[in-house]
Parts: C-alpha cells; sequence; structure tokens
C-alpha cells in the first residue's frame, strides 16, 4: 500500500447504503417519544410475536429530561443476532430498513429515519451496556447535564457523517459507563 492509496474505510462493510451526512439537531426532551415507542413496540412485536425475547426504549430519547435527537432508538433481543432470515424479512415487511449489519447488532430503521431499532441477543453485552447506560442517566442527574451540554456541544460542529458525532460522544459515554458499572 503506497501513501497515495486510499485508506479503507472501516464502516464500509457495516453500513449499508454507505456513510451519510445530515444535521445533528438537538432538542429539549419530549414526552411524545415515550408514545412513540409504543406505537414501535407494538408494530415490532405484530411482526415477529415470541421471537421478540425483549424489547426496551434505549438512548437518549428513553431518559426524562434529556435533550436529544429526535430520534427514537429501540433494543430488541433476539435469540441469534447473526440469524437474520429469523427477523430481518418480517421487520422489512412492517416497514423497517435495514441499515447496519455488524458482528453481534444489527439497526433497522424507519424510512424517515426517526427510529432506530437495534437488534442484538438477549444477555449480551451490547444488550447489557445501553441498559445499563440508560438506567444511569435516569437517576444521576449530574451525568445526564454533562451528557447533553457534550451532546449539543458536539451539535454545533460539522460532521461528514453521524458515526463521526457518535464517536466524538465516546470518551464521555466510557466515563459515565465507568461510575455506571463500579457503583456499589
Amino acid at each position: 500500500m503506497s501513501p497515495h492509496d486510499p485508506v479503507p474505510d472501516p464502516l464500509a462493510d457495516v453500513l449499508i447504503g454507505g456513510r451519510e451526512k445530515r444535521d445533528i439537531v438537538i432538542v429539549d426532551h419530549d414526552p411524545a417519544w415515550a408514545e412513540r415507542y409504543e406505537h414501535e413496540r407494538s408494530r415490532i412485536v405484530a411482526a415477529l410475536g415470541e421471537r421478540v425475547l425483549a424489547l426496551e426504549h434505549i438512548g437518549s430519547t428513553s431518559v426524562p429530561g434529556l435533550a436529544a435527537k429526535p430520534i427514537v432508538d429501540i433494543d430488541l433481543s433476539v435469540a441469534d443476532v447473526e440469524d437474520e432470515e429469523a427477523f430481518v424479512p418480517d421487520l422489512v415487511a412492517a416497514g423497517y430498513v435495514l441499515r447496519v449489519r455488524e458482528p453481534g447488532h444489527r439497526m433497522l430503521r424507519t424510512p424517515e429515519k426517526d427510529v432506530h431499532l437495534h437488534v442484538c441477543e438477549v444477555g449480551s453485552d451490547w444488550e447489557q451496556r445501553h441498559l445499563v447506560f440508560r438506567d444511569w442517566l435516569r437517576t444521576h442527574p449530574d451525568d445526564r447535564q454533562r451528557y447533553e451540554d457534550v451532546k449539543r456541544e458536539l451539535s454545533r460542529r460539522e460532521w461528514d457523517d453521524t458515526n463521526d458525532y457518535a464517536d466524538a460522544k465516546s470518551e464521555t459515554v466510557a466515563d459515565i459507563m465507568s461510575r455506571a458499572t463500579n457503583a456499589p
């Protein structure tokens, strides 16, 4: 590889449809996000039935009082996330679009891009990390405010891809997670 060769994109094999440039807009918490989760929950359960082993509202929209991008994140836990035939076709038929395929995690979203449906295995590290982070922010106002401040500051920057914005929050998330996982 010469110094003039393009650097391979580590997300090329993960993002279906490639990178996307989108404005990062952070808005005050909206109680309607919980209602939207319930609506989507009904759609997911209708599509998959007993294959839904756990379903949780996660991410910033699930934390009352926390400003967020107006995108509802949902965690769907299934028996085997690598067995896409067991859930992806039925979710696509219900109106979702597959966007991310990575080991241990899939993400589908609505065509409007206002709901992200994360699929992982029940009991997985992916599932547990997101639930711990959500629950910690719900009960620790100082960390909730710190996280919101970082998100608002980062939203004022120009991002080539939404994944870059998410990566920029990783140090703050790791610091909060260390407290959450080491708490008595």
